[in-house]
């Protein structure tokens, strides 16, 4: 938001140099970019020239003499409009142009020049402001100028102008009137009332024009017409003020459009009444309805856009843009004007897709129905005033608004509770006061009246906040905070998990918690969850929550890859989100990925497969106390991303809590292998206290154990068998080799387990050995036997 020093002052009395103004509204929390003179240049002065010749060297170059009323100045100048008699803006010598320019006294081709005679341009007007003399030559200044006179203070360009960022909430500032309620506040003045009279004539709009509002995005439309402009150019006080605004002037029915609804906050549109068909209706487009915009674009519209109708076609994009086909023109005489209010979320969601706008940036933050009447009312001041228009009788209203003050009860010890300080009673009152905010106190009750032009206060800590504001962080003793102190705590068990995957040889990642809504639905069962994507993403690739882990960690292995890193050994513990029937899911999840070779020690590195993902799987589970709980199981639907013939669910207690196996090939060609489990479904399940069990100082033993099963047997079947045979003298059973291929006859395949025996209070002996090793052998053969 631009703010004219020289419009805010038509509403309130301030005498701060521009700097200061900026930096006492930055205290109140309005922070500025900057705060300068339109016109930033210094030593102008009105000239006029006596004489003007071409020079001898040069076919465009001219040698003038220059009045500036207290000396004849030569001046060497090549612009292609300088002539005898023009008036002419001067730049003496020691002159500060925009861009750090400084006029020297020097010899332009062997002649002496002593200044600069000056385009807009060069005085640092925006180039969008520029008439087509000024682009091409030097201003020409009005023949009644006064020689020696401020050119910039003639031109009415002495105006200051401070451009500030505003917090999204404080769509009220969009205006000169929020402004100056703001500043009024400061300084402690009061906001002059706005002109808002004009005559009507005897006639009345609604006798031959209707309204047709046939949509609930559209709250309060107010049409008014007028009749007989006369369209030209607009006063200067209205085109610098515009263009101190960033706005360039048109003529002086657009431009006061434009002024109105910097003053007063509400977005105006004003149609030829002539190319109407007595009527404006307000609805929803069509899909696919074509609208052609007033910068002549044919756009192509959806049901999610509200347009404006003459009750056959679209003439407008409320909130947006007009149309092409009822704009204003220099044949134009009758008008009709529009003031309304749309759903703000309909306007932004419209304007992101066609153009943001002035008028959209204020429907898009809120509008305050009061200020809608006062802006029409304004408009039609205005336009009789400047347009010579007549203005005809009564208003077409459509109107479902709320225009009261917002009540809202607050305390005096809340305020100060909140605020950590002391205020008086009567500096909280006097702060309401000077905000423009009626009130009524009983006994520490303060019932305060909120005008409806701010609507960023709703609640008693809008309240609060605005009486820190007025009454000032500068005076906001400052002191050590004083709270009681408790015991802190930390997620001692997600902490054990993650020091266990490290220590297991993993690294820790951290991902977005955002993917593509097609990564979404990687890793998970079709009929597990329905993604959630956002309404509004900053980017499509992070459109979407994650409902598993493993997509984000397959896109870390994927870059990884891409750089020529292989060995691949991560783990994450973070949340996913899904949708369930009408409920919304949030879980916490471990996940885990591992590619390449896998190093678990010196010497020890081993290329990845299954075993070692559930090796991992395992030392984790029994870690936190689930030994003998848990047990790998053939999934009954798997994600398709998932390898059919090496993929197990985690069950725990008869429940399922995550799953484990190689990803598809058709995902990617590499060994790559996964694991997600679900936390919370974990940890729900308690374990108990941790027994420790003394090492045996006796030697244990090693022995391995090959045989050849079918190939439908399943590992977790062998090892039971074993455990049950050996007994209590067999402290660990792993499987170290599985193998398919030449000499092992079709349908079946060989598995070798490591077997470790031990006793607690001896050494064991050979044949104590061979003999359990015997029972195994005899109670396979029989199991697995009586399987096939």
């Amino acid at each position: 938001m631009k703010l004219s020093t020289n419009f805010v002052k038509d509403y309130v009395d301030i005498d701060v140099d521009v700097k200061q103004l900026a930096e006492d509204m930055t205290s109140v929390g309005n922070e500025y970019d900057s705060a300068e003179r339109m016109i930033n240049a210094t030593k102008l002065i009105v000239g006029e020239v006596k004489e003007c010749e071409m020079h001898p060297d040069s076919d465009h170059l001219h040698i003038c003499k220059v009045d500036i009323g207290s000396e004849i100045l030569n001046i060497v100048c090549g612009a292609p409009n300088v002539r005898k008699g023009l008036k002419v803006i001067v730049a003496q010598t020691g002159a500060e142009l925009p861009g750090g320019i400084t006029i020297k006294k020097g010899m332009i081709r062997g002649q002496e020049s002593n200044g600069m005679l000056c385009s807009m341009q060069e005085l640092g007007l925006e180039n969008k402001f520029l008439t087509d003399a000024d682009k091409n030559g030097i201003h020409e200044l009005p023949e009644d100028s006064k020689v020696g006179e401020d050119p910039i203070k003639l031109l009415e360009l002495d105006d200051e102008v401070i451009d500030f960022e505003l917090t999204a909430n404080r769509g009220d500032l969009l205006s000169i009137l929020g402004m100056a309620y703001e500043i009024g506040a400061i300084y402690d003045k009061p906001v002059k009332e706005m002109d808002v009279s004009y005559k009507e004539n005897g006639e009345n709009i609604n006798d031959a024009f209707k309204l047709n509002i046939a949509t609930d995005n559209c709250s309060i439309f107010l049409s008014k017409k007028v009749k007989n402009v006369t369209i030209k150019e607009s006063p200067a006080f209205i085109k610098n003020r515009l263009m101190a605004s960033g706005i360039r002037p048109i003529n002086n029915v657009v431009d006061i459009s434009n002024y109105v609804m910097l003053e007063t906050g509400q977005p105006l549109h004003f149609y030829d009444a002539d190319s109407l068909k007595g009527m404006l209706e307000v609805r929803m487009a069509k899909e696919n309805e074509k609208l052609t915009t007033l910068d002549g674009i044919q756009r192509e519209l959806s049901t999610d856009d509200i347009v404006i109708s003459d009750g056959e076609r679209a003439i407008g994009l409320a909130g947006v843009m007009g149309g092409l086909d009822t704009e204003i023109e220099d044949t134009t005489k009758n008008i009709v004007i529009e003031a309304a209010i749309f759903d703000s979320v309909k306007v932004r969601y419209t304007s992101k897709k066609i153009l943001r706008s002035e008028a959209s940036s204020r429907f898009e933050k809120g509008l305050d129905p009061n200020r809608t009447y006062l802006a029409i009312n304004r408009a039609c001041h205005m336009l009789e005033k400047y347009a010579d228009a007549e203005i005809v009788g009564g208003i077409a209203v459509f109107d479902t608004t709320n225009k009261e003050d917002k009540k809202i009860d607050i305390t005096f010890k809340k305020i100060n509770d909140i605020l950590g300080l002391d205020i008086p009673k009567e500096s909280v009152l006097d702060a309401f006061r000077r905000l423009g905010f009626t009130y009524e106190v009983k006994e520490d009750v303060i019932t305060v009246s909120v005008p409806t032009r701010r609507i960023d206060i709703s609640i008693p800590e809008d309240l609060i906040e605005e009486v820190g504001r007025i009454y000032g962080v500068d005076n906001i003793e400052g002191k050590l905070p004083v709270m009681p102190l408790k015991t802190g705590s930390y997620d001692r068990v997600t902490r054990q998990i993650r020091n266990k995957m490290i220590d297991l040889g993993l690294n820790e990642t951290l991902s977005y918690i955002l993917v593509n809504d097609k990564e979404a639905k990687q890793f998970i069962k079709d009929e597990q969850a329905e993604t959630l994507k956002l309404l509004d993403p900053l980017t499509e690739e992070r459109n979407t929550l994650r409902a598993s882990i493993l997509p984000s960690l397959y896109k870390i292995y994927e870059y990884n890859t891409a750089r020529n890193v292989k060995d691949v050994s991560i783990f994450e513990i973070g949340k996913s989100f899904y949708k369930a029937g009408e409920n919304y899911i949030e879980e916490r999840k471990l996940g885990a990925l591992l590619s390449g070779d896998y190093y678990y020690g010196i010497g020890t590195d081993k290329k990845v497969d299954f075993y070692i993902l559930k090796g991992i799987v395992e030392e984790l589970m029994d870690y936190l106390g689930y030994a003998g709980r848990y047990s790998f199981v053939l999934p009954k639907a798997l994600p398709e991303e998932f390898h059919p013939g090496q993929t197990a669910e985690i069950n725990l207690n008869g429940q399922i809590i995550g799953i484990m196996g190689k990803v598809h090939p058709k995902k990617t060609s590499d060994d790559v292998f996964v694991v997600e489990i679900n936390l919370d479904k974990l940890l729900e399940k308690k374990t108990g206290k941790m027994k420790y069990k003394e090492i045996s100082k006796y030697p244990s033993v090693k022995k391995d154990l090959a045989m050849v099963v079918g190939k439908e047997t399943t590992s977790e079947t062998i090892e039971k068998q074993i455990k049950k045979s050996a007994g209590s003298l067999l402290t660990d059973v792993k499987v170290f080799d599985v193998y398919t291929g030449s000499n092992i006859e079709e349908g079946k395949k060989s598995m070798a387990y490591s077997l470790t025996f031990g006793a607690k209070d001896k050494t064991l002996t050979d044949e104590e050995i061979n003999a359990i090793l015997e029972k195994i052998i005899a109670d396979l053969e029989k199991t697995l036997r009586s399987r096939t």
